[in-house]
């Protein structure tokens, strides 16, 4: 860390939570879309798999994102 920057405790933890119910919703809606996509199609167990591990990836994607746009809205450090 720089010398004369400190961590500000409330936009680290204002991030976190807000990941923490983000990713919540994200992840739920990946596996239930992966769900209702496999029964809707018929691809079974195996095809529900694939598209569970396709969604969660593009979940991590959203989350990352997510990260990298609340980090420039709420800086982890400051000056002082």
């Amino acid at each position: 860390m720089a010398q004369g920057r400190r961590i500000v405790w409330l936009n680290v933890i204002t991030v976190i939570s807000a990941a923490i119910l983000i990713g919540a919703e994200v992840f739920g809606a990946a596996f239930a879309g992966s769900w209702a996509l496999a029964t809707l199609f018929e691809l079974g167990s195996t095809g529900q798999r694939v598209l569970d591990v396709c969604f969660v990836i593009v979940g991590v994607l959203v989350m990352a994102q997510f990260i990298r746009f609340a980090h420039r809205i709420e800086p982890f450090t400051a000056r002082g």
